[in-house]
């Protein structure tokens, strides 16, 4: 019962997203709850709030905000982590994808397919930096870890 049953992004002071954005983000909204791995920790008082989860994702006061709450509406923590480990590889991201975008446009399969290894390397290495901001809050597997990396780069195109 460890995983994200509902996601909720605070996009509320953000620009509208671009068609590509706003796709990138339903695709890994729905790709999240088809299959994830998301575990708290057992608190120092021995309890452990079990899942399914409800996630509202915010950025407030340039931090990332997980909310988590079970399904019954309790409380069953809120972390925040440092937007700064994310800067560089959230920069990179966009970078790849508008080069990506634009490739698929124009460009032949060949240099397609190189444009995107190259964006899921990046891609990674986001997972991998969540991975390790989220050490000791929640236990995530590589693809939930890609999964919500690709909405934090959702909600970092605005912040």
């Amino acid at each position: 019962m460890s995983y994200i049953s509902k996601i909720e992004l605070d996009d509320r002071n953000l620009p509208p997203p671009t068609p590509e954005i706003d796709q990138e983000r339903k695709v890994a909204i729905f790709d999240l709850l088809e299959g994830n791995s998301f575990k708290l920790p057992v608190r120092e008082d021995k309890s452990a709030q079990e899942g399914p989860y409800h996630l509202n994702l915010s950025i407030r006061e340039r931090r990332l905000v997980f909310d988590l709450s079970t399904e019954a509406k309790t409380k069953a923590t809120e972390f925040h982590l440092s937007l700064g480990p994310f800067r560089q590889v959230v920069k990179d991201y966009f970078q790849i994808c508008e080069s990506y975008f634009e490739a698929v446009k124009t460009l032949p399969t060949n240099q397609i397919e190189t444009i995107d290894m190259a964006r899921r390397g990046i891609h990674n290495e986001g997972a991998r930096v969540l991975q390790e901001r989220l050490n000791g809050k929640a236990d995530i597997d590589d693809q939930t870890a890609r999964r919500l990396f690709t909405l934090i780069c959702v909600l970092h195109f605005g912040g």
